[in-house]
């Protein structure tokens, strides 16, 4: 028998919960893993999964404060890391992402001259907020890359970010709207750095809007990691079904590099 098939077979033998899995987990996390709980929900016989997206710094303070969540997937591997020393449990690298910058209608931005239009100081530069979210961590990280290439880039890029996303008292979009795109549509930023499947979802919501690559020479990777909080036997199964191949595909078909897919 394969091992993917035997792996679903292992998964899905144990018998539904009337108690649903407490899940937390990274914004930009939000459409893929509505769908890997869909796809958990229909082949562990009707077990559900509570979904709570926020800014992984925020949930790791949130899981500081004793809530209840028994799956914790991060933007980063630094705060699953950090509550897994407090509680003596291991986190699992389950995807990858890496930054690009979404630019609005009208200004003209190619990789190659990303590094000049951010420093321009017509430029508003939006980014998430560094230790609250890790997409502000990674774009700050970006600064300090920059460095090497414009002495004096770091400071100017951190003084100029706007911190726009992932705060506790950031503004949020009316319900229903991408979190991004809605930067641009109430003018709050030339030039946003986020996450690229940020970026691609943004621009579903609104054509208008360009995904630009960051260069090799800036570029960021983003490392996201799961830890398991709960000795519940449906917690356990949901958080290796996350690591299965059918999960795997999932995050790949949304833009995430996939660590735990077959090499083909």
């Amino acid at each position: 028998m394969r091992i993917a098939a035997f792996l679903t077979l292992v998964l899905f033998a144990m018998p539904a919960s009337a108690e649903p899995v407490r899940l937390a987990a990274a914004g930009s996390l939000r459409a893929a893993l509505a769908e890997v709980a869909q796809t958990f929900t229909q082949g562990a016989g009707g077990t559900t999964v509570t979904q709570t997206y926020a800014p992984s710094g925020l949930l790791r303070q949130r899981i500081a404060a004793g809530e209840p969540f028994e799956v914790f997937a991060s933007a980063n591997m630094e705060h699953p890391e950090a509550v897994g020393r407090e509680r003596n449990r291991p986190t699992v690298l389950f995807a990858r992402n890496a930054l690009c910058a979404i630019t609005r209608q009208g200004l003209e931005v190619t990789p190659d001259t990303l590094l000049d239009r951010l420093l321009d100081p017509a430029i508003r530069l939006g980014t998430s907020t560094p230790r609250a979210d890790p997409a502000g961590d990674y774009a700050f990280a970006l600064f300090a890359r920059a460095e090497t290439l414009r002495p004096g880039a770091k400071a100017s890029l951190e003084g100029k970010a706007l911190l726009l996303t992932g705060g506790p008292d950031s503004a949020r979009p009316p319900e229903g709207r991408d979190l991004y795109a809605w930067q641009f549509e109430r003018n709050a930023a030339d030039i946003f750095l986020t996450y690229c499947t940020n970026a691609v979802l943004a621009r579903a919501a609104d054509p208008s809007l360009r995904q630009v690559a960051v260069p090799a020479a800036l570029s960021v990777a983003a490392d996201y990691g799961m830890i398991l909080l709960s000795d519940r036997p449906e917690a356990t199964q949901f958080a290796m079904f996350l690591l299965s191949p059918a999960a795997q595909a999932i995050l790949d078909r949304h833009g995430f590099v996939a660590p735990g897919l077959p090499n083909r």
